[in-house]
Parts: C-alpha cells; sequence; structure tokens
C-alpha cells in the first residue's frame, strides 16, 4: 500500500457511473488550423454529453483521437460561423464566447445558461469581430504564466467541464 490507508488500483476505460445524458450545449468552432484540435474537442464533447459539435473551415477529424467522441458526436461542417449562430440565437440559445476580451467574466465566476453555445475561436486569431458582436456573454480562463493563452482544445475542455460541474444531471 501507499502511504495513505487506502489502496488505489487502475481501473482503465470506466463507463460512466451516472446516467449517459444529453446536454443543451453546443460547441461551434471557428476555423481550427488543427485537426487534432478538432478531434479532441470532439472527444470532450462525447465524455460530457455533448452531442454536437459545429465547425466551419476544412474540417476533419481523426478517429483515432476523437474515440467513441467521433461516432457519439453529431459533427455539423459550415462555410461560415456568423449565419450559424443568428439561427442558433433564433432558435433561444444563448451564445458564450471563449476568449480574452474586455468586459469577460472569469471562467470559474461565470453561470452558463442552460441552453447554450460554447463559440470557440481560432487558434492564432481567436474569435472575429463579427462573432464578438454576436454574443451574450463572453467567458476567459485565467492564466497564471507563459504562454498568454492555453491551447484551443485544452481551453475548450475547460469550459466544457466547467458547464457540467454546473449541470451535473444533463
Amino acid at each position: 500500500m501507499g502511504s495513505g490507508q487506502y489502496k488505489f488500483e487502475h481501473i482503465r476505460h470506466k463507463p460512466p457511473t451516472e446516467l449517459v445524458c444529453e446536454r443543451p450545449l453546443i460547441i461551434a468552432c471557428s476555423p481550427l488550423r488543427s485537426n487534432v484540435n478538432l478531434s479532441t474537442i470532439m472527444r470532450t464533447a462525447g465524455c460530457c454529453g455533448v452531442t454536437e459539435v459545429i465547425a466551419t473551415g476544412t474540417a476533419k477529424v481523426n478517429s483515432k483521437i476523437a474515440r467513441d467522441g467521433a461516432e457519439n458526436v453529431k459533427l455539423t461542417v459550415k462555410r461560415s460561423l456568423v449565419p450559424v449562430l443568428k439561427k442558433l440565437k433564433l432558435d433561444g440559445y444563448k451564445l458564450v464566447g471563449l476568449e480574452q476580451t474586455t468586459n469577460s467574466s472569469k471562467l470559474g465566476d461565470y453561470q452558463f445558461p442552460h441552453k447554450c453555445v460554447l463559440v470557440i475561436g481560432a487558434e492564432r486569431d481567436g474569435l472575429s469581430e463579427d462573432c464578438l458582436e454576436l454574443l451574450d456573454a463572453v467567458v476567459e480562463i485565467p492564466i497564471w504564466g507563459l504562454p498568454y493563452s492555453y491551447n484551443v482544445a485544452t481551453a475548450t475542455s475547460m469550459c466544457v467541464l466547467n458547464y457540467c460541474m454546473q449541470y451535473p444531471e444533463g
């Protein structure tokens, strides 16, 4: 046994302990330069019960990286993000951007709307001005060192986990 009072045994690929749920959360991505990032976002979506990811540009998913996320999450590919966001807003979704901006909320302090779209910027350029104008809110993740921003897939995973912690039942 380790130094503590418990013995820890490795469990690989443990199935969900609670009912698998579908969340009213959509992830919408600006054109991403890396298919690895999109594939990682798909895997996170699958693990968190997110059923749809919207990607723009030349989006391709590597199923070895995405794992079951490639099969269980609907990937919708569009040419442009702005018209998609306008339609989702008309459908009653709140648009929450993940970006470093003025008037953004710190992720840990932000209460996500239950029915929302998490809008993700491109790796180098972030969210376009056209997208920023449509958003209902913006969250940003605090940075305590260099570089000045997280990898887009890592940041998306942090936000989706935060959303799931706020709505554990889906």
